[in-house]
Order: C-alpha cells, then structure tokens, then sequence
C-alpha cells in the first residue's frame, strides 16, 4: 500500500495557525483535489473539524482518542495510526492519502512510502509544523513550479519526493 503524505508548507516548515491554513492557494487546492480524490485520506480531529463538511468522493479516517465522537456517512473513527492503517489494508486500499495535522503527519513520516509537498516561499509564524524532510530517506523525483500570480499572493513549487 502507497502512504502518501500530502501538506503544503512553508520555509520554515509551517503548515497552521489556529487551526487554520496559512494561505490562499487555488492551484494547490485543485492539485489535492485531484490527487486525493477517490481515495481514503487520513487525519487528525483538529484537521477534520476544519472542514465545513466532509470532502466529497473521500473516504476519511478520523483519528481520536475522544469517545462517543460523532461523524457523517463515509468517514471512519480511529484510535491511533496503527487503526488507520489497518482500517486502510482492511478495505484493501492501494493509495492512501495523510493530510494532517502536524502530529499525524509526525507520527506518518517513518511509514510513508512518499511525499507530495508544495513548498510555499514564505515564513509566517505558525503553531503547527511539518517533519523535517531528511534528505538522506527522501528524494524528489519531480518539481512543478508557480509564480506569484493574481490568484497567488506567493510562489510555491509542488515536489513528488520517493523514499531512498
């Protein structure tokens, strides 16, 4: 099974504040959009409950530890990564997707088969933060650029890295 760990992040490997993204990014929406679609995507609660409603054509594994936490149709309560991952081979899934939070992602980082990742040319202050990506295990196999544009307050690059 591919685990694929997808954030964008800043230089300074900041991914949130407040619970809330750093940036307006329309091309990177549709990347994720397009990547994660018809896929199980895991996260954290926080992460979750960021979401006005569920994705829509996702499968979503919440992880928790709090009991009795409710969720609509199509999305699946966890305990721990472990749990996800093996909700995951249980439904036999050949792609899944880790969209956060900075625990989660944390906790994925030694699992993970690979890494998408869009590189924002900025560092704002930030609570949550994305594992630094070592690049001894990691590898970028392709780089899609943007420029600053008027939907685009930054330049960002998306990088496809695999595991050495």
């Amino acid at each position: 099974m591919e685990i694929l760990l997808i954030a964008a992040i800043a230089k300074n490997n900041a991914i949130g504040k407040d619970n809330k993204l750093l940036w307006h990014l329309p091309d990177d929406f549709k990347y994720f959009k397009a990547q994660t679609t018809g896929h199980y995507i895991i996260m954290g609660r926080k992460t979750f409950e960021t979401f006005p409603k569920p994705l829509p054509n996702r499968t979503h594994i919440i992880i928790t530890n709090q009991k009795d936490y409710v969720v609509p149709e199509n999305c699946y309560i966890v305990n721990s990564v472990a749990d996800a991952l093996h909700l995951c081979e249980e439904h036999q899934q050949q792609k899944v997707y880790v969209i956060g939070g900075g625990q989660i992602y944390e906790q994925m980082m030694n699992v993970a088969t690979g890494l998408e990742i869009t590189h924002v040319d900025v560092t704002p202050d930030a609570d949550a933060f994305f594992p630094q990506i070592d690049p001894e295990k990691w590898q970028p196999v392709s780089v899609v650029t943007h420029a600053i544009d008027e939907k685009h307050l930054y330049a960002f690059n998306i990088t496809v890295y695999k595991k050495k």
